[in-house]
């Protein structure tokens, strides 16, 4: 005799199902395997410089505000990021630091350092009298 259900129960739904296909390990010259991306093949530019904001926070526990440059290398990326480093009022006085930020060709990060800590409100000085 089958059951029927219970009057507040709710329906069943179907299940779904996905397939992932994962790239097999290949070995890399150094013996060891790896999953990266074949060689040659960088990820997205907006997702490089997601991930670089997010490992210099990690790192630093301050948060990026921006990206001031960026530029392809052969070992992978380099990147200038504005800093807040310290938050003062009115804000155009806050503490700024630029941060040289290196990634290598999956966007990780392999350096960083910083090179000018400067007011939010000050500009930089011109050459030329502009």
């Amino acid at each position: 005799m089958e059951q029927e259900p219970e009057p507040d129960a709710e329906p069943r739904k179907p299940r779904k199902t996905t397939r992932t296909t994962r790239r097999a390990p290949r070995p890399s010259s150094d013996g060891e395997e790896s999953t990266h991306e074949p060689e040659g093949r960088r990820p997205p530019l907006m997702e490089v410089l997601r991930q670089a904001r997010g490992q210099l926070a990690e790192l630093t526990g301050l948060e990026a505000e921006s990206v001031s440059s960026f530029e392809q290398t052969e070992d992978g990326w380099s990147l200038e990021v504005e800093v807040l480093e310290l938050s003062r009022v009115p804000d155009t006085m806050s503490l700024m630091g630029s941060y040289q930020v290196e990634l290598d060709r999956e966007g990780q990060l392999t350096g960083y350092r910083r090179v000018r800590r400067y007011e939010r409100g000050r500009a930089d000085a011109r050459s030329g009298g502009r």
